[in-house]
Parts: structure tokens; sequence; C-alpha cells
């Protein structure tokens, strides 16, 4: 395989002229059509044997059936290819038809053969397929996860959001239900702007969101450093040991609020009142008995209902 060739384990292979040269896929003819394959290692004791099969017709016999070329190879030692798992029965003459093939060296020990697997592949049908090593699988799991997480964190980064009074926080997601009953309404009764003045009012205002953060963060660090620190109220004017305390404007705030002129002259009790025009003192009549006259009764004016005497 050359560099600018695919991965093994990133094609598939399938050649359907053999399968009919060889009366199908079955159980006698699953190892020759893997040997057809680019996964197939020429140099295996699977090609070893069936060359020499081919050559020595005392030796036909192991190619005729899968159990006694299986056989064969167990008595030999290095490379080979065998039938891991025959397709699973799913019923009456029924299977999956999958077969499940490896690669492995055997070395000749007692009492048992040391076996190594290096590969596995997967015949589906016509198709065949390597199966990926552990190491792969967690390579591209470990890319996986980090391309979600980083796709994340820009998502949550963007929807992050801070203001003064709720701190950090993120906008929620708009909801499928709003946007369904926004679209299911009649476009009749929306109203629609009547001059090109009103669009700039239904337009949405743009907030610098960003400079307002940024301000109140400046604003809270000021009241931090200058919480405890009050201005007076009257400013001292003036110089060196001649200081005194500046007008606020109160005295023109009370100059121009409306007082009652309030007499506060003080009166002897001796001092006669002006006399009025007859005369006289302001006297109250008295009646022959003693006491004091009745109220006069005011008449009634004219279209008045009269009243009894």
């Amino acid at each position: 395989m050359t560099s600018n060739e695919p991965p093994l384990d990133e094609i598939q292979w399938r050649h359907p002229l053999a399968v009919q040269a060889m009366g199908g896929i079955h159980s006698n003819t699953v190892l020759f059509y893997f040997a057809e394959s680019p996964f197939f290692d020429r140099t295996s004791n699977n090609a070893v044997l069936y060359n020499q099969a081919m050559f020595n017709p005392n030796m036909n016999m192991l190619v005729s059936t899968r159990e006694a070329f299986e056989g064969r190879l167990k008595e030999m030692s290095g490379l080979e290819y065998v039938v891991a798992q025959e397709p699973a029965e799913m019923g009456p003459g029924m299977g999956t038809g999958v077969w499940v093939i490896h690669k492995q060296t055997r070395r000749k020990r007692e009492p048992e053969d040391e076996i190594t697997v290096h590969a596995t592949y997967y015949v589906v049908g016509e198709n065949i397929y390597m199966a990926p090593t552990l190491a792969d699988i967690l390579s591209f799991r470990l890319v996986t996860i980090t391309s979600a997480l980083n796709k994340s964190f820009a998502a949550a980064g963007k929807a992050n959001t801070w203001s003064p009074a709720l701190g950090h926080m993120y906008r929620a997601a708009p909801s499928t239900s709003n946007t369904k009953t926004q679209a299911l309404e009649s476009k009749g009764t929306t109203p629609m702007p009547e001059s090109q003045g009103n669009k700039a009012a239904l337009e949405p205002k743009k907030t610098n969101q960003p400079l307002n953060s940024r301000l109140a963060e400046h604003s809270f660090m000021i009241h931090m450093q200058y919480g405890g620190d009050y201005m007076d109220e009257n400013p001292i004017t003036g110089h060196p040991g001649k200081f005194h305390l500046s007008s606020t404007g109160r005295k023109d705030k009370l100059q121009t609020l409306a007082l009652p002129n309030l007499n506060t002259t003080f009166k002897s009790p001796t001092t006669a009142e002006p006399d009025k025009k007859d005369g006289k003192g302001d006297k109250t009549p008295k009646t022959p008995t003693g006491g004091l006259s009745r109220p006069k009764r005011k008449k009634s004016k004219a279209g008045a209902t009269p009243t009894s005497s």
C-alpha cells in the first residue's frame, strides 16, 4: 500500500465476480474469498498451503473443506488467517451473514500453542471491513469530545451576560412554543407603520451592553475606594487665618418663601384705642331686663318665599 492510498481500516472491499465463480460465500469458500482482498498477506501460511494444494493433487482434499484446511494450519507455525466466528443462527435456515476472521501468529508450545491476534476482519455479505484498533477508537473519541467542548465553550461565552443587579448570568434559549404561536397568529392584526418615521420607533433600540457593564464596574470601584468620604455641604473658602463657610443658597431660598406679616408689637393695657367716627366706644346694647339684645332677623329678599312672623 502506497502513501496515497487510504488506510485499510477506512476502506470497503467487494468482488461480485469472485463470489459468482465460487458459488457464493459459505463455510468452504469464505477464507478463499478473503484471500482475494487487499487485507490478505501473501506470505501467510494460508497462501503457502493453498499454492501447494493447487500444484499437488494429493493435497486437494485440504482445500475442499474449511475444517480440513484449518486443521492443517494448526499444525504449522507462523502467520495465518482463521474463522473466529460464524454467522449466528437467527432462525431455521437463517443467519446474520457476518463472518469474523482473525489475523494471528501461531507459535508451537506445549501443551497449547501461543496465539497472538493482530487484526480482526468482518465479512458482511460480499463486503469486507477491517475492525479499527482500540487506540484508533480512543483517539477518535477524544477528538470528538474535544471538538464538542470547544463548540460548547464558544456558545457559552456568547450567551454569558453581566449586569450590576444580577451579576453574571446566561440568556435563556427561545422556546419553540412561542415561535410556533407567533407563526400561527393572523397577519391581519399586525399593525403596519403609516409613515417612514415610524420605522425608527418600531426598530429595537440598540444598547451598548459592554460599555454599560464597564461603567458599572468603574462606578463600583470608585464606591469601594471612596465610599466612606463625603463632601462638606458648606465648602470652606478664604485663606489661612481667615476661613469662613460659603453660602449654599439657603438664605435666598428663605427669602423667596411668602411668610405671613405677624405684628409682634406689645400693647399696654392703659393705652386707649382711637375713637371711631361717632366718638363713642363700641358698646353692646343692653335690654331692659339687663340681658343682651337678640340679633335681628334679616328680611327676605324679593322673590323669596315669605316666612311667618
